[in-house]
């Protein structure tokens, strides 16, 4: 990911923001409203399709968060609008965030109503750093959570390797989604970008391209085999896959001889369980048994299921279209709300959207065989013996050392999938429960009395 001269990311331009989070912030400002505000970040409720959702991206949020200034060039274009004060402007020429951050760590299961990110900062800064926040998390969560779903749907041993980003809405949404991917359990990626960005593993084999290129498919499997001896992977379904994977064989027994192995063939067409079985047949008889087959094409967690019911030998798997857009639920109905303001507790109540007040903590308990029990969702201060998720990751606009690398994210995350209760493991839309502290129950109805409001969140 390009980065400018202060190691930003260029696409964490400050203006990366909503006119209604400036036109606040000059609005508190200009009545001093600076006092602290503690903002948190959670789902409402869970796609149709989703039994529980994967958190990512608070790497790239802490990121934006330490760095985020307003550049000369900013200012001057925002001094453009002609909607602010002089003093606003003296006030962006010195912004820094400042503030605290509580959060989930990336590769963490959750469900809704439970805050995955928790903003402790002066009213402005708080406020402003909503629309990047929301941005990072809600895209990162939203392919992540995909992603989990495709590796709990494949065979084990299975590897998945994103093959999205020609598809994705954007450079900028293909890279990420190829972290949070890797993040759910993915084994690879297609885009060079990410892989060197965040250290994936990089896969790819040949288009159909090549072989139409070439008079003849022997060939063109013969050109692409000498120049990428290492690895070596052929697209085997651009006319007769059978046809194909006979001359493979063929192919292989020449060029064993010069010390060059076919490690794998690749199937983007048809019905994938049946081809796939038709080769390995082929491929078995003509002494290829090491050799790999790779299916890809308009699959998804559904197609993954059924070919592992199937039993189908295909190796692994690329994945593309339904990762990268998340074509099933591409959005989370998310939100980033006030909760306490200068030491206040805080409570929308709009039907519907109405949010449970004070600064949060989520607690979690486990079965006898180790899988999630229960959450319950309480105020901070309160104390369980249970998992606290909610952990301290910047103080004073300054990450802690020590944070999980992407390694650690996935391993967390791979811990994460196989501690869910066993009917969210199997892709059923099954409810977790998520309880309600009795004491945040209670902070609500006071609220709700003190300002003549309606009942209930």
């Amino acid at each position: 990911m390009k980065r400018d001269e202060t190691g930003m990311p260029q696409s964490d331009n400050a203006l990366l923001t909503d006119l209604y989070q400036l036109n606040m912030m000059a609005a508190y400002l200009e009545h001093g409203m600076t006092e602290t505000a503690a903002f948190e970040l959670f789902v409402r409720k869970l796609p149709e399709r989703r039994g529980f959702l994967m958190a990512a991206g608070l790497e790239r949020a802490l990121d934006f968060l330490e760095r985020v200034t307003f550049t000369p060039e900013d200012i001057e274009k925002v001094r453009g609008l002609g909607k602010f004060s002089d003093r606003f402007f003296e006030y962006l020429r010195s912004f820094r965030f400042g503030g605290d951050v509580d959060a989930m760590a990336e590769g963490t299961v959750f469900f809704p109503d439970e805050p995955i990110l928790r903003v402790i900062a002066p009213l402005p800064e708080a406020q402003y750093v909503e629309t990047r926040l929301v941005n990072l998390l809600h895209f990162q969560t939203v392919i992540a959570s995909k992603a989990a779903r495709m590796v709990l749907a494949a065979a084990p041993g299975r590897p998945l390797i994103d093959y999205g980003l020609r598809r994705a809405h954007g450079a900028e949404a293909g890279m990420l989604a190829a972290r949070a991917a890797s993040i759910a359990g993915f084994g690879g990626t297609a885009t060079v970008a990410a892989g060197l960005e965040f250290g994936i593993p990089v896969y790819g084999t040949m288009a159909h391209s090549f072989v139409e290129a070439h008079e003849d498919e022997s060939l063109a499997f013969e050109h692409f085999a000498r120049s990428h001896s290492e690895g070596l992977v052929l697209v085997i379904d651009t006319y007769d896959t059978e046809r194909a994977a006979g001359r493979v064989v063929a192919l292989a027994r020449r060029l064993k001889a010069e010390g060059i192995a076919v490690s794998g063939v690749r199937i983007d067409s048809g019905d994938l369980g049946e081809e796939a079985r038709r080769v390995r047949q082929i491929l078995d008889a003509g002494g290829l048994r090491d050799v790999k087959i790779i299916a890809s094409g308009g699959i998804d967690e559904d197609v993954l299921l059924a070919l592992s019911q199937q039993g189908a030998p295909i190796d692994s798997y690329g994945i593309g279209t339904s990762l990268t857009t998340a074509s099933d639920a591409p959005a989370l109905d998310c939100a980033y709300k006030l909760q306490e303001y200068a030491g206040v507790p805080r409570r929308k109540r709009s039907e519907g959207k109405a949010t449970w007040p004070g600064r949060k903590q989520v607690w979690r308990w486990y079965d006898k065989s180790g899988r999630m029990a229960r959450d319950l969702v309480s105020l901070e201060g309160e104390t369980h013996r249970a998992e606290a998720l909610l952990r301290p990751v910047m103080r004073q606009g300054r990450r802690f050392d020590g944070l999980p690398d992407m390694a650690a994210c996935r391993n967390h995350a791979k811990t994460q999938l196989a501690r869910l209760p066993l009917p969210l493991a199997q892709l059923k839309t099954a409810r977790h429960p998520v309880e309600i502290a009795a004491g945040l129950r209670e902070l609500a109805e006071r609220l709700d009395r003190r300002t003549g409001a309606g009942e209930g969140a």
